[in-house]
């Protein structure tokens, strides 16, 4: 089976991995930098190898278990130019171990990508005394605030890139602002049997996918807190070979938070409302309706002061589900958020849990002993918003409601270790997702046991 075979490649990708390198010492190791690398030159890349597996769909379709060997590398390049920095990142991310029923998607498979491509046009103070300014165009990624709406992602085999034009600001007093209009790469190939080969195709981008928006950071109430402002704009239409829910969506929010200190409490608020209108379907005659949906997060930690810095911390969330009563569309859309820092690993194989139809209440202890070694374990207790709705991002829905609204509780746990510090990194982890009385009653569910996830990954930093 194929669960089987992926414990053995753990076991013997460990050992070829860790065996060569754990006498290294931290000076000793190669990198792009100290060969290529220069002062105006900077270069560094990344090579990551993923090893995951589940058994116990969580899915309405598709596999019951399954595993799939993943590898991600990274290549950052940028010359400094004076007025001008020139940069980019080629990205090449591959998938094996993979069959017809695996959960497969572009969030694993992208090969050969140049993920980034830009220049940057550094203005210097012009807008006042202790500022600065930076214009950006091209091919960039993009991670704003807490990255729940806008990021590229850490965790996924596959990066959100962003092509357009970006403006950047610092002020004086640690105030910050971002302006941007893009359109999003849209990652090619998509046709499971092209992902199954690991085909290249470069990722487009178009008018028929724009995403735009303004974001403000600045010191608040005391010197440990920040409040952020934004406002994300994204309109989406059809083409000729692609139909859509022609999303039009405008998203302001604001959020205010903490920094995090040994022997203080910190906390984090954030709430964003969703508006504008969206086809019920993406049939060209399906109704466009307009949208009213909203989100909250919140967390509040306290860091102990001793040896292996314990943070405890209860957080909380809240996604729209759609309302079968109300006439607007009330379903939370992330746009181009991440969810791993909340809910979990998020692959093609696992991420049950994400910001849409969701009503979750958690409690998450991190330790970090040394500079080397940190680790987390965290438990979640999650509801349906509306009964009616699909669940979250499992695809499982009863529309007549009869299934109640608990979804599940799920335990996550993730250790790290640097083998060669700022070189050769491991990253352990996993979840259970104990199915609760919806995803065991559900009309459409296809596995009632419940949901295990484990993963390793090994980091090479060059």
């Amino acid at each position: 089976m194929k669960r089987h075979r992926i414990l053995a490649a753990l076991a013997c990708a460990s050992a070829a991995t860790v065996g060569p390198f754990a006498q290294a010492q931290e000076n000793s190791a190669p990198s792009l930098q100290k060969t290529f690398g220069s002062d105006a030159f900077k270069i560094d890349g990344s090579f990551r190898t993923r090893f995951e597996g589940f058994d116990g769909a969580f899915r309405s379709s598709g596999a019951t278990e399954d595993s799939l060997v993943s590898f991600r590398t990274l290549i950052n390049a940028e010359y400094d130019a004076g007025n001008f920095r020139f940069g980019g990142t080629l990205q090449d991310s591959r998938a094996y171990d993979a069959d017809t029923d695996t959960p497969l998607s572009t969030a694993e498979v992208n090969t050969f990508e140049l993920l980034q491509a830009y220049v940057t046009a550094e203005l210097g103070d012009f807008a006042g005394a202790g500022t600065s300014t930076e214009l950006t165009a091209g091919r960039f990624t993009m991670n704003l605030g807490s990255k729940r709406l806008a990021a590229t992602p850490g965790f996924r085999n596959t990066g959100n890139g962003f092509t357009g034009v970006k403006a950047d600001w610092k002020g004086a007093g640690k105030q910050k602002f971002t302006a941007f209009y893009t359109l999003p790469q849209q990652r090619l190939p998509s046709a499971k049997s092209e992902l199954l080969d690991n085909e290249t195709e470069w990722d487009r981008e178009g008018d028929d996918l724009r995403f735009w928006g303004a974001f403000f950071s600045a010191p608040a109430v005391n010197e440990r807190s920040t409040v952020e402002l934004y406002f994300y704009g994204l309109d989406e239409d059809d083409r000729s070979d692609r139909a859509t829910r022609n999303r039009h969506l405008l998203t302001p929010g604001a959020r205010i938070y903490s920094d995090q200190g040994t022997g203080l409490f910190d906390y984090e608020f954030e709430g964003a409302w969703q508006t504008g209108d969206i086809r019920t379907s993406s049939a060209a005659a399906a109704p466009q309706v307009d949208v009213s949906a909203y989100t909250i997060a919140a967390e509040v930690g306290y860091t102990f002061d001793t040896s292996i810095k314990p943070r405890v911390a209860l957080v909380g969330n809240i996604a729209s589900g759609d309302d079968p009563d109300s006439s607007d569309f009330n379903r939370f859309d992330t746009l181009f958020g991440i969810r791993r820092g909340e809910w979990g690993p998020s692959s093609s194989l696992f991420g049950p849990l994400s910001r849409n139809n969701i009503r979750d209440l958690g409690v998450r202890f991190e330790f970090k002993p040394s500079k080397r070694l940190d680790g987390f374990i965290s438990a979640h207790s999650v509801w349906l918003d509306e009964e009616t709705d699909s669940f979250a991002k499992t695809g499982i829905r009863d529309a007549s409601g009869n299934s109640g609204d608990f979804g599940a509780n799920q335990v996550e746990a993730r250790l790290r270790y640097w083998i060669v510090p700022d070189f050769l990194q491991m990253d352990i982890g996993g979840a259970v997702l104990n199915k609760g009385s919806f995803l065991k009653d559900a009309p459409n569910v296809q596995d009632t046991s419940d949901t295990h996830y484990g993963y390793v990954d090994f980091y090479i930093h060059f």
